[in-house]
């Protein structure tokens, strides 16, 4: 599905040259949610850009179905840290400004994101201005956005970073649940330990910068997931503790 060959990123700076990432190799299958997490500074971000086709690579190159990259494509959606809402536009007409861009039929795609919003329990919201909406609930309209297209590819950049522990969660809980029915392939970028655990099939570490590919941890841990007390607790805390470990080392 995704491949990555080689990838490095350099950028040109008054200072002088800042290498981000260095020879990044990665291969994400069809369906599979692959969480990224590495330390501040370490390339995470420009990695997702460079997967979108919004920054081209130094070197290397990002391919899709064997489609080299070079732009962005129409069956990737990017959801971000904010949730960049119009402010002028009501909850359902947030959701909708992907099929007026695309001009992408509106009845199916109506109908589309009023069952999206129902699924993330926003269905009381559909005519509410961003502005009376909550952090979280601002995010789970971006991400019903995100997701009106059907995009085969949804990647995500520390979209839940600004909301506090417990929306976090939650928000984590309702992803899981989203993936499961959809099936999007998914690069989510993090730099929570929790967050990847709870979501990832398989979690990339990045070593600090030049960001390389230091480690790759299979999720073998039984959906749904959650840091609630249940069966599988000892192996969300032993995978927790793994990545830590990684993370320090």
């Amino acid at each position: 599905m995704i491949s990555l060959v080689g990838v490095s990123r350099t950028f040109k700076t008054r200072r002088g040259r800042v290498d981000a990432l260095e020879e990044v190799d990665l291969k994400i299958g069809e369906g599979e949610f692959v969480a990224v997490i590495g330390r501040s500074g370490c390339g995470k971000s420009t990695l997702l850009r460079i997967i979108a086709g919004l920054l081209p690579a130094t070197s290397g190159q990002v391919l899709v179905d064997d489609a080299v990259v070079g732009k962005p494509r129409k069956d990737v959606a990017l959801m971000f840290q904010r949730p960049a809402l119009l402010p002028w536009r009501s909850v359902l007409a947030n959701v909708m400004l992907p099929a007026e861009i695309m001009n992408l039929p509106r009845a199916p795609h109506l109908e589309r994101a009023h069952r999206l919003l129902a699924t993330v329990g926003l269905t009381n919201f559909e005519k509410r201005l961003p502005h009376e909406l909550s952090g979280g609930m601002q995010q789970r309209v971006a991400l019903c956005r995100a997701l009106l297209a059907q995009p085969r590819i949804l990647l995500m950049d520390e979209p839940f970073s600004a909301l506090d522990a417990l929306t976090r969660e939650e928000l984590a809980v309702e992803l899981q649940k989203i993936h499961a029915t959809l099936r999007p392939t998914t690069v989510f970028v993090t730099h929570s330990i929790q967050e990847a655990v709870l979501l990832a099939d398989r979690v990339v570490v990045l070593s600090p910068r030049p960001g390389r590919v230091r480690e790759i941890l299979d999720v073998r841990i039984p959906r749904p997931r959650s840091f609630s007390h249940n069966a599988h607790l000892d192996e969300v805390a032993a995978c927790s503790a793994e990545l830590r470990e990684l993370l320090l080392a």
